[in-house]
């Protein structure tokens, strides 16, 4: 399986395969056909506490990470529930982040894999 990342503002490829967003906001100006987005997995994503800390600043990125992490593994439900639906071999996490660097799927990416 291929874990592939992209904005979702981007437009949308045949090549993507599943399209899951790992957002816990609804991104703006984007409905759920525009996006072609399969699923919606707000439950794994970054607390709304973490995620305004974080506010996508670099110097806090491996900070981020350990938090992000730590609640990930606090929420195994929700984590079983994302990996249950990697059942493709090409996955797309979309995000609505400026910074394609530093974002939560880039981080959820690294803890798949981990």
């Amino acid at each position: 399986m291929k874990i592939q990342i992209k904005r979702v503002y981007e437009a949308p490829s045949p090549k993507d395969g599943k399209r899951i967003l790992v957002d816990r906001l609804w991104p703006r100006g984007i409905s759920k056909e525009a996006g072609k987005i399969d699923l919606w997995l707000k439950e794994i994503s970054p607390s709304n506490e973490l995620r305004k800390w974080y506010g996508h600043d670099p110097e806090h990125w491996a900070e981020f990470k350990a938090r992000y992490f730590k609640e990930l593994r606090s929420n195994p439900e929700g984590v079983e529930k994302l990996k249950a639906s990697l059942d493709q071999s090409v996955i797309t996490f979309l995000y609505s982040a400026k910074n394609t660097e530093y974002n939560n799927a880039v981080a959820l990416r690294e803890f798949l894999s981990a």
